[in-house]
């Protein structure tokens, strides 16, 4: 008799219960696509549903800041508004201990508290899922986070003025937003092959940009209710969604009777295919062997960011992550103070609007990747979108007053340029290093390499919404400054690159009319 040889160190998970309630979902008569399509959907859902619990922050900041005198100023523009009760803002004092000068500090310090813990937890939510049933823990991670957004929340009701008990909830909440990452990621790697990667991540990555809309949506739209509904509501939605993971998702194919012949797929934790494992079934007494690959030595950490643009993608998703993040946290609260054709934006306008900067980066993650396909160079596809950045950002900082018309379109194509090559850089990396000579078939090297750059990139996170709450207190010009630094840095970090992929273009013969320019 063989005995049982497997990669998977997770335990076999049981059929969900939610197909014993509902014995038509797992009748034979369901085919493996329409699985497929079950474990995208609610795997797109949940982590849509974790983006949407992270708005929140970002939606109420100019409510819990104090009124200074340019935001009397804005009051008086919005009293009428408020007088006829469409929308009522008796926020407008502030709230302890985010009103005063240091405000905005606190804000910076309050996000940087949340984006720490959802990067340390990250390396230790990976290694758990390993070793647990994913929709369990999955299920965990979406009730957890459920809980402590609407504990954030709470602090409105309970006329809560503790910073550190607020710290306190974004440190668990991070945590447990930490773990639905991973877990997404490895169910859908255990039902999905490499064959089909390109066109199943490119469109189910879209999910942070839509929960991301959603949560603006949701909680701009209860803001005349007292800015702790803006939390209960999207903290409420995650805990609804976690129910139905736990009914209806189905780890792997495997616990319902389906059996994937040829290779798997490793997933790293931005949701990129690593390597291919080659899975060896023989079938003998009920018995199935598998086999790893030869070449599963896990490399150094050292030895791994020596390797072949590490450090450059690295660093490069460090200052990208640090603007897109910068974005996401404080756009809201940047166009509430800043007046659009002469008038100042209510708060739930405000909210709304900025969601046109997520919708962009849907459009900016979809056309970096096609570009890239095209010309089959990332790096210069990045360094391109980085470049163009520049000026749409200067743009927008000039122009986005004139109009709502301006202020949308430069909204909009900040967006595209931003998260285009954010994107790019965290979903094409890995397989740019798997055709390196050094790491090629190295699993265990690869995640490794995709821990460093994904590492760094959430520091890069944890960092700019911090410095901009600094940053701001000095003028809305400084911290675009910042953001055009950065993206400055990242496209010069890729330069080395940029240069190498070139070089390969001609010697292969194609981009022959570069080589002709250049003369």
């Amino acid at each position: 008799m063989m005995q049982l040889k497997t990669i998977t160190l997770a335990p076999p998970s049981q059929p969900p219960p939610g197909l014993r309630l509902f014995p038509s979902l797992a009748s034979p008569e369901r085919t493996l696509k329409f699985h497929q399509f079950l474990v995208l959907l609610l795997t797109f859902l949940a982590y849509a549903s974790f983006h949407a619990s992270r708005k929140p922050p970002s939606i109420v900041k100019s409510i819990l800041t104090a009124p200074s005198n340019q935001t009397l100023a804005i009051n008086a523009t919005t009293n009428a508004a408020a007088a006829s009760g469409s929308d009522q803002f008796h926020d407008e004092t502030g709230w302890a201990p985010f009103d005063g000068p240091r405000g905005p500090h606190r804000l910076g310090e309050l996000d940087l508290s949340f984006l720490l813990a959802y990067a340390i937890g990250m390396y230790f939510s990976g290694h758990i899922g390993d070793t647990v049933d994913l929709r369990i823990f999955l299920t965990i991670g979406m009730v957890g986070s459920g809980i402590f957004v609407i504990l954030f929340g709470l602090g409105y009701f309970l006329d809560l003025h503790s910073f550190g008990v607020f710290v306190f909830i974004q440190v668990f909440c991070g945590l447990f937003q930490s773990i639905g990452w991973p877990c997404v990621v490895s169910v859908v790697g255990n039902w999905f092959g490499k064959a089909k990667r390109g066109l199943i991540m490119g469109v189910w990555n879209s999910h942070t940009s839509v929960g991301n809309i959603i949560g603006s949506v949701i909680a701009s739209s209860v803001l005349g209710l007292g800015w702790g509904w803006s939390f209960v509501l999207p903290g409420c939605l995650i805990i609804l969604l976690a129910a139905f993971i736990y009914l209806f998702l189905v780890v792997h194919p495997e616990n319902i009777g389906f059996e994937l012949s040829g290779k798997d797929v490793e997933m790293n934790v931005e949701g990129v295919a690593l390597v291919d494992a080659e899975k060896i079934e023989t079938v003998d007494g009920g018995m199935m062997e598998s086999e790893e690959d030869e070449g599963s030595v896990a490399i150094g950490f050292v030895d791994a960011w020596r390797l072949p643009h590490v450090t450059s993608y690295a660093f490069c998703l460090f200052f990208s992550k640090l603007v897109a993040y910068t974005f996401l946290y404080w756009l809201p609260f940047y166009i509430r103070h800043t007046a659009v054709a002469g008038v100042h934006l209510s708060h739930k306008t405000a909210g709304i609007l900025s969601t046109i900067f997520d919708i962009g980066g849907v459009f900016g993650g979809i056309s970096a990747g096609l570009l890239s396909d095209m010309i089959e160079a990332r790096a210069v596809t990045s360094v391109i979108f980085l470049l163009l950045s520049i000026p749409t950002l200067i743009f927008y900082r000039l122009y986005g007053s004139i109009s709502m018309l301006t202020n949308a379109a430069l909204m909009f194509a900040s967006g595209l340029l931003v998260n285009g090559p954010y994107s790019l850089i965290t979903t094409a990396v890995a397989a740019d290093l798997g055709t390196q000579s050094t790491t090629r078939g190295n699993s265990r090297a690869l995640a490794t390499v995709t821990a460093i750059i994904d590492g760094t990139g959430s520091v890069g996170a944890a960092l700019g919404p911090l410095l901009a709450g600094y940053i701001s207190t000095r003028g809305w010009n400084s911290v675009f400054f910042m953001l055009i630094v950065s993206i400055s840095i990242a496209g010069c970090l890729l330069i080395r690159v940029v240069k190498n992929e070139i070089k390969g273009k001609l010697n292969e013969g194609k981009w022959l009319w570069l080589s002709i320019i250049a003369r």
